[in-house]
């Protein structure tokens, strides 16, 4: 199947053979549906909080003693935020009338965004005309081309990280300046506030060179010192295509074809932090500083309630280690049945003493995560469910709408049921109790990958997704679910979500 030039190609990228020949196997046979049993809600897999305060205590007392960071995926490109805008440009003629209501809100409340001044500088610089002027006239494929092309402001081809998304009385913010601001507030530890971007290539001078131009102003203002770090999603997690006979797909020049395998590949970036509290959140989460107050609260709530459960669940180890008895294993399983939302394989009731000991502790000594959900109002994504397990165990997954088989009517009613979404809102805890840093690679589920199609070079291609960073990727974890409020999901995912009422 592969030529010696291949095998050169897949060394250089740092991919065995073996993981090859595993992922052309999950082309071939495709992946397996979750057996997702129920809906998480309220009380039922999801932990409404009763008592904020006592975990935001909880939490602002742990940073003293642990090391805390913002994990933020910013490598993806901005350009599907943009698809209406393109598509307008290429199918407009200007005597036509705009018929896309998505272009029309651009138009229409063009003056609302917060890069409208640079854009309309632009046009004044270049053309002679204001964007009201060019819109009076129908020059609207000149908007949009120094909106979104190299010429001008080349938002196109730029990572969200570096889109100005909000507006302020003297200046603008893009999306990694106030992702700069959340975390002075809330992921500061003895004046320090450490930040991990994860970044593309050929985005990383720009990214580097915008932080590097507001970092000092931002230290100035809070009065701390930011440690920035970045990485990049590693070549050897690509993925190989196929095409449609599962044969390995070949570029022009004859080349094999590797993609890159998604979110889930940044398990790998992620393995690589070394701190002790990690929050995870998606760049283009983040909203004006009028209401960033209730996202500090809730993320130090969720911090909170991580810190409460490692402490209780390293409290056990220490027990089942030290003085095990049947009561201590009673209290165990129940702990994990009402607490961690985790049901015992039948088999667990088989084992002796000794099994039972040694898989509890294994049990345990496990990532532990907390993620945020919020009630579904429609928004694309995953969700939190109960799902059944390889083993027969049950555990709390968050499982993404292609994960589910829909022509199931079971499976269907079930996510009829489902009330909440996951806004990708975790905190996480990836050491042992012993202080050492799990391989967090041993808790991946490989079966919960994903595959899509695409196109190169004008032919068909399957390609293929890692397993999601909070999806399968932690499938092992300890998990808690926890609700928090709508307003701490604000995401931007086509340019006009930066037009609602939480990002003006």
């Amino acid at each position: 199947m592969f030529t010696q030039n291949d095998l050169l190609q897949i060394k250089q990228l740092g991919i065995s053979e073996k993981t090859i020949e595993t992922q052309i196997n999950n082309f071939i046979n495709g992946f397996p549906y979750m057996n997702i049993t129920a809906a998480c809600e309220p009380g039922k897999g999801i932990l409404p909080i009763e008592d904020p305060n006592l975990f935001i205590n909880i939490y602002e007392q742990a940073i003293n003693n642990c090391s805390v960071i913002k994990f933020v995926p910013a490598s993806g490109a901005a350009s599907r935020m943009f698809k209406e805008l393109f598509d307008f440009c290429e199918k407009h003629d200007n005597s036509q009338e705009i018929t896309s209501k998505g272009v029309i809100k651009f138009f229409n409340k063009i003056h609302d965004f917060a890069f409208y001044n640079e854009l309309n500088k632009l046009m004044l610089n270049n053309t002679g005309e204001s964007i009201e002027q060019a819109i009076e006239n129908k020059n609207y494929k000149e908007i949009i081309n120094l909106f979104l092309m190299e010429k001008g402001m080349n938002y196109g081809n730029k990572p969200k990280a570096l889109l100005t998304f909000h507006k302020y009385d003297t200046n603008t913010r893009t999306a990694i300046e106030e992702h700069i601001v959340e975390a002075a507030n809330y992921a500061t530890n003895q004046g320090i506030a450490k930040i991990h971007f994860t970044i593309s290539p050929e985005h990383k001078e720009g990214v580097i060179n915008k932080i590097n131009e507001v970092l000092h102003a931002y230290e100035t203002l809070f009065n701390i010192k930011f440690h920035i770090t970045y990485s990049i999603q590693k070549a050897s997690t690509d993925t190989i295509a196929v095409n449609s006979e599962n044969q390995p797909f070949r570029t022009n020049d004859g080349h094999l074809l590797f993609r890159p395998a998604g979110h889930g590949a940044l398990i790998e970036n992620l393995n690589d932090i070394d701190e002790d509290i990690i929050f995870i959140k998606n760049i283009d989460n983040v909203v004006p500083d009028r209401i960033k107050e209730e996202t500090f609260r809730y993320k130090k709530i969720i911090g909170g309630v991580l810190i409460h459960y490692k402490n209780l669940i390293f409290n056990y180890i220490e027990k089942l280690e030290k003085n095990p008895t049947t009561e201590l294993i009673t209290e165990i399983v129940d702990f994990f049945r009402t607490e961690i939302c985790f049901i015992m394989p039948p088999y667990f009731v088989e084992m002796n003493m000794t099994e039972k000991v040694k898989y509890l502790i294994d049990m345990l000594n496990r990532p532990i995560r907390v993620c945020g959900m919020v009630k579904n109002e429609g928004e694309p994504g995953g969700g939190p469910f109960w799902a059944t397990n390889n083993d027969e165990s049950i555990s709390l997954q968050v499982v993404e709408m292609s994960q589910i088989n829909t022509k199931d009517l079971n499976k269907k009613q079930i996510v009829a049921t489902a009330t909440h979404f996951n806004p990708v809102d975790l905190v996480c805890w990836v050491k042992n109790y012993k202080g050492q840093k799990f391989n967090l690679k041993n808790f991946i589920d490989p079966d919960t990958g994903f595959i899509s199609i695409k196109s190169k070079d004008g032919k068909e291609l399957k390609a293929q997704e890692l397993p999601g960073l909070w999806n399968g990727a932690m499938a092992s974890w300890n998990t808690i679910f926890v609700e928090v409020p709508i307003i701490t999901f604000n995401p931007v995912k086509e340019v006009n979500d930066l037009l609602r009422e939480n990002h003006q």
